[in-house]
């Protein structure tokens, strides 16, 4: 369970371009609970996320995670819980090396709970059945660099080396956002399945009303650095596509 008590975040205090990101937000996220936050640009969803995987602190409030409180742990030392998919494709694999060396660095920077470290036949086994599930054809290219890979596939082994961690908790900065359409929906399906398989809790931040809607149990509004909008699993079937563009002067 994720705990954000009171959070307050503001840059450049005390000058002419301060700006409160959060004030003095409260939330928490369940166990096994997929979230999904939507905002404006601006709204304090970035600043949010950064807060919770710990490249960025508070200046106040608590952040606990399993009741622990680690809102002054650095960001890697939170990485053994928290694991984040960023909306470049290219931030999450090094393009130069290989797909199943992109795995090798994976593994060896984090336990796992499916994989056995090495560089042999078995390593490459389990790497090449785990990747066989993404359904993309991609075991057969083990030894291809990650970098002549489309931006969907990349992505897709990213969400698959993140969560092949023993993480609790996923965070998905706008995943989708750099994809085509059809790449998007792939690569949303795929993290859909790994949470549930998985039984993480997630937080997606989406521009995409069409997946706020779709995924998750639980859709979430930002504005001006505060929760203004909250709706659980029953009230979130009730809302349509032209009811949460009506939130939004732009979006």
């Amino acid at each position: 369970m994720l705990q954000l008590q009171h959070i307050t975040k503001i840059f450049n205090a005390g000058k002419a371009t301060e700006v409160a990101a959060v004030k003095d937000l409260t939330l928490r996220l369940d166990p096994q609970s997929f979230n999904v936050l939507v905002g404006a640009n601006g709204s304090g969803k970035s600043t949010l996320l950064n807060l919770i995987a710990g490249s960025t602190h508070p200046d106040k409030g608590n952040i606990l995670l399993h009741e622990r409180e680690i809102q002054r742990l650095a960001d890697y030392r939170r990485s053994k819980w928290i694991g984040r998919v960023f909306q470049n494709p290219l931030m999450g694999t090094a393009a130069s090396l290989s797909v199943l060396d992109n795995f090798r660095m994976a593994a060896l920077r984090r336990s796992t709970k499916w994989i056995t470290l090495g560089t042999g036949g078995r390593f490459r086994k389990q790497v090449a059945e785990k990747i066989a599930t993404l359904g993309m054809g991609l075991e057969n290219k083990l030894t291809q660099p990650m970098g002549s890979l489309s931006g969907g596939q990349r992505q897709a082994l990213t969400l698959l080396m993140t969560v092949m961690a023993d993480v609790d908790l996923l965070l998905l900065d706008e995943p989708s956002a750099a994809l085509d359409p059809r790449s998007a929906r792939q690569v949303m399906e795929i993290a859909n399945r790994l949470i549930a398989e998985d039984r993480l809790t997630a937080l997606l931040v989406t521009h995409n009303i069409n997946e706020a809607l779709r995924y998750g149990t639980r859709l979430i509004q930002m504005e001006d650095g505060k929760i203004i909008k909250d709706y659980d699993a029953a009230a979130k079937r009730g809302l349509d596509h032209g009811a949460v563009v009506s939130w939004f002067d732009y979006f």
